[in-house]
């Protein structure tokens, strides 16, 4: 940059101090005037009280009661009056501040001006979103979601992120908040959050998730729970956060407005643009143009359906599917899709309303979605609609709907159990017609396909494909996220939510769009992308990556028992027992050899005979060398038999050398 340049940027910089702040910022409302007293806590937004108390964080041991959520507002999302909590309720009433008010409070932290932007999930993979907003010593943390296991991670139950650097710093952490509560966002929660010990933020529907999750596992009566909707916003240490409401596969998704001390970050959680909601309003395009227009810093933004062009399918398309193949139908009808997908769930309904048939729902993650959300109202259960599953073989078969778990061929769902008749109230009869309203997950298409397989060959009429209207995604195609570039007109841009591909093209989309290809960060997990208001830049990492859970055990799972995993399914395993004596170790018997998953026994006497030659050859190697502790003793047998058959068999068993003394 040339001096000239250098000063007339100066120049222009202080002339934009000097103008009137309603000039740059536009108050939203008059209501959003509010002359309510500055919050007492800046971390939650709380209401000013006569004798304020320092933040502190609650005790581990602090048995602190999940604020309940309630039901949702029947108006356009924007309305931002106060939550009113129930008695007993932990809920932190926040303040309402006008666009000038918050103006003057983004003031840079004397000696520090950079804002720290770090996925630890959800870049190159999908599932696993993560991402922490880092300013001097305020850390808040949005979405906590899980992964499903890939096919070679044999006994993983979920894959979620590595939070080392968070359990680092989780005296920073002021905060998680969830954009929506599909299991990629939330999954997380359950196993985290007893490390962590920071409160969460969500709408009412996700929150009612978040509670049945940690519900089941013992920990909802020692977490934090607050509930938000569209429109409020609400402080966490410097950052003050505004929920946005989209449009989803789930209701009650929203974006959020980030405010920071450089300026408004926009995370756009999963979203779509749906002109025809089956519930509730449509995205709201408006208030994300008013960020644009008073200028967005950075845009984070989902990148999954990147590569398909156009504009994504409103999901009324899905109830005109289910329409045709419910009309004249005299089979009986069994519809899987996701649990947590309300609004396709209300369609299924309506059209089993209307044509006369009961519902029954089975699967637990069914019934529990279908129990909140009626709850809190975004779901409509006709009276005398729903019967319960052990009913249904009094009811004729033209007279029933069933609505199940397994859209992925889950081990031990619903719809699987029934492939498989493994399912104690349903058994596939031939004639059944099996509608799969879903698409797959990347990693699941075997899975399904089995599932698939195993309901042909019982005789059922089987529907998933595509083409039959069944199932629209609920993310954004190129068309919707152009319009997210053009309405919030970011500085910078970071591709979200995606495979690596789909980051790239999705930072193609924003250089399309006008974005400067200096300002687009295609980063990776764990990278640090450190933001200023003058340019953005990857800056080092942390400590990223997944974490395995098996069972209750999370972490424990690391690379050396998955590389034994991988060799006891490829290869099996060969036990040799060696009886030796106390006295001088030397053999006093034949070593014996157990093999599973390698070879059958019987069949094999050969190789067990060369087996037994290699071993005791070893043993003697050993006795002339004099070793006699038994670490060495097993190590030279493993090594030498390992060597064997490997070079006489081409494969490579995990070896356990046991030794019993006599």
């Amino acid at each position: 940059m040339t001096t000239e340049s250098k000063n007339n940027e100066e120049k222009k910089e202080n002339q934009e101090k000097k103008r009137p702040a309603n000039t740059r910022r536009r108050t939203r409302s008059p209501q959003n005037s509010s002359a309510q007293k500055p919050a007492a806590q800046p971390n939650d937004g709380a209401q000013q009280k006569k004798n304020p108390q320092p933040r502190r964080k609650p005790a581990a041991k602090e048995a602190v009661p999940a604020a309940r959520t309630e039901k949702p507002a029947q108006n356009n999302g924007r309305q931002h009056r106060q939550n009113k909590p129930a008695a007993g309720e932990h809920t932190r009433i926040h303040t309402v501040k006008s666009e000038v008010e918050l103006e003057k409070e983004e003031k840079p932290v004397r000696g520090q001006s950079k804002l720290k932007i770090i996925p630890l999930g959800g870049l190159g993979e999908i599932g696993k979103n993560m991402t922490a907003y880092e300013y001097g010593n305020d850390i808040i943390v949005v979405d906590c979601g899980m992964g499903f296991p890939d096919e070679d991670m044999y006994g993983i139950d979920v894959v979620i992120p590595d939070i080392t650097y968070l359990k680092a710093n989780a005296g920073k952490i002021r905060g998680i908040i969830i954009t929506h509560g599909h299991e990629d966002h939330i999954g997380a929660i359950p196993y985290v959050i007893g490390d962590l010990d920071v409160p969460i933020y969500a709408t009412a529907l996700t929150n009612a998730i978040i509670e049945l999750k940690l519900e089941e596992r013992g920990l909802l009566k020692n977490t934090q729970i607050f509930t938000k909707k569209a429109g409020d916003r609400f402080r966490l240490g410097c950052f003050e956060i505004e929920f946005i409401h989209v449009n989803h596969s789930i209701s009650d998704a929203v974006a959020l407005g980030i405010r920071t001390p450089l300026g408004v970050i926009v995370h756009t959680g999963d979203f779509k643009i749906d002109v025809t909601p089956i519930k509730g309003d449509m995205i709201d395009l408006t208030r994300l143009g008013e960020l644009g227009k008073q200028g967005v810093l950075a845009l984070l933004s989902d990148s999954t359906n990147v590569e398909k062009p156009g504009h994504t399918d409103s999901e009324r398309k899905v109830g005109e599917g289910f329409d045709k193949l419910f009309m004249g139908c005299d089979k009986r009808i069994i519809v899987t899709t996701f649990a947590s997908n309300v609004d396709r769930i209300q369609q299924i309904i309506n059209v089993a309303v209307k044509y006369k048939r009961k519902v029954a729902v089975t699967g637990r993650s069914m019934e529990n979605i279908l129990k909140a959300s009626t709850e809190l109202g975004y779901m409509e259960m006709p009276e005398g609609t729903l019967v319960d599953i052990n009913q249904i073989k009094q009811l004729p078969k033209d007279r029933i709907c069933i609505i199940s778990t397994g859209s992925q061929g889950e081990n031990m769902s619903a719809l699987y159990r029934m492939a498989f008749s493994e399912h104690r109230q349903v058994d596939i009869n031939a004639g059944d017609r099996v509608i799969i309203s879903a698409s797959a997950i990347p990693g699941n298409e075997n899975m399904i396909s089995r599932v698939i397989d195993e309901l042909f060959l019982k005789g059922a009429e089987v529907i998933y494909d595509r083409k039959t209207d069944l199932h629209v995604s609920g993310h954004a195609s190129q068309e919707d996220q152009k319009m997210m570039l053009a309405l919030t007109k970011p500085k910078y841009f970071i591709p979200l939510h995606g495979e690596y591909r789909m980051l790239v093209k999705h930072a193609d989309l924003g250089r399309m769009m006008g974005v400067d290809p200096r300002n687009i960060v295609v980063a990776d997990n764990g990278n640090v992308i450190e933001v200023t208001r003058r340019n953005i830049k990857l800056n080092g990492s942390v400590p990223s990556g997944a974490l395995l859970v098996d069972g209750a055990g999370v972490g424990e799972v690391g690379s050396a028992v998955m590389r034994d995993r991988h060799r006891l399914a490829e290869d099996g395993m060969v036990v040799i027992v060696m009886a030796m004596s106390s006295y001088d170790m030397r053999i006093v018997s034949e070593p014996e050899i157990i093999t599973r998953g390698f070879v059958y026994v019987k069949e094999s006497d050969t190789l067990i005979d060369e087996l037994k030659r290699v071993t005791m050859e070893s043993l003697n190697s050993c006795d002339a060398k004099h070793i006699k502790d038994f670490t060495s003793i097993k190590s030279c047998v493993k090594s030498n038999v390992s060597g064997y058959l490997y070079k006489s068999k081409k494969c490579s068993p995990m070896i356990l050398p046991v030794i019993t003394e006599i």
